[in-house]
């Protein structure tokens, strides 16, 4: 069985079709990379399965439970996991108290169910245990007293990771992981995805504009252009395939095959706003 699944999800706004009934399964234990140019409707489709937006048609499924009427709380506690573009931590607060909140958040314990100080206590000595776990599993054990607001940027986003493993997350949706980094902070996020990928119960989705990035980590490409689902498939017959070239490369199809058969290297698209429509 597919872990999450998209069918026919379909958003309008007017008479604008920003998503176009795409129909997708995403496996477990596979990193699929979402790609297209801007306006294609990428972080629209991720809105739409994580319920920041409301679909106006079709259904996300999670190992077989329709999630379609669920709001984005819900579908976090599901297994939905979402890490955005900015960060949304809460930067009054410790890197600890963080993940100690996700933690708790989670699951059941004796914080839940009023028994005596004793037990309540203990049951928060143990959340703060697997908080302090997860924090050295992302590289962040050395900061767990600083508070958010003061973290560099790489930082924050790797307490965002931090964070969705405290959840639990099944499915981990990263929309362009490395946005605003420098380069000594991007290795860093990219490692964590890593680590994420050995795991086989979980599934990633990356909307990525790098398309280095693309090649190393994805196992899976599919394409979004005018919000309709154009390609799927292996990166090496995605990226190499004419209408790839010419919906998302800005490459026209006749000129994807030059005369000794060898698809042209892709370049990007110029990069735009961050904003809803991509």
């Amino acid at each position: 069985m597919s872990l999450l699944a998209t069918h026919d999800l379909t958003v309008r706004f007017g008479g604008h079709v920003a998503v176009n009934g795409v129909t997708c399964a995403f496996q477990p234990g596979t990193l699929t990379a979402i790609v297209g140019p801007n306006g294609a409707g990428k972080t629209t489709y991720f809105n739409l399965i994580s319920g920041q937006l409301k679909a106006t048609g079709g259904r996300v499924t999670l190992d077989g439970h329709d999630l379609s009427g669920m709001p984005a709380s819900e579908r976090t506690r599901a297994g939905l996991g979402r890490a955005f573009q900015l960060t949304n931590l809460f930067p009054r607060l410790t890197v600890l108290e963080n993940v100690r909140l996700a933690v708790q958040a989670s699951g059941d314990g004796k914080h839940r169910r009023g028994l005596n100080l004793w037990s309540i206590w203990s049951d928060h000595r143990e959340l703060i245990e697997r908080a302090e776990r997860i924090l050295v599993t992302v590289g962040m054990s050395g900061k767990q007293g600083e508070l958010v607001a003061s973290l560099p940027h790489g930082d924050q986003r790797k307490l965002e990771v931090a964070l969705l493993m405290a959840l639990g997350s099944q499915v981990f949706m990263f929309d362009e992981p490395t946005a605003g980094m420098n380069a000594a902070e991007a290795p860093v996020i990219l490692n964590l995805i890593r680590k994420l990928k050995e795991d086989p119960s979980k599934t990633i989705l990356l909307v990525e504009h790098k398309m280095d990035v693309v090649r190393e980590l994805a196992d899976r490409i599919i394409v979004l252009h005018n919000g309709a689902l154009v390609a799927d498939g292996e990166p090496a017959e995605v990226i190499a395939s004419p209408i790839v070239q010419e919906a998302y490369l800005g490459v026209s199809a006749q000129a994807a095959s030059s005369q000794d058969g060898t698809p042209p290297q892709p370049g990007l698209p110029p990069r735009g706003g961050r904003s809803e429509d991509k």
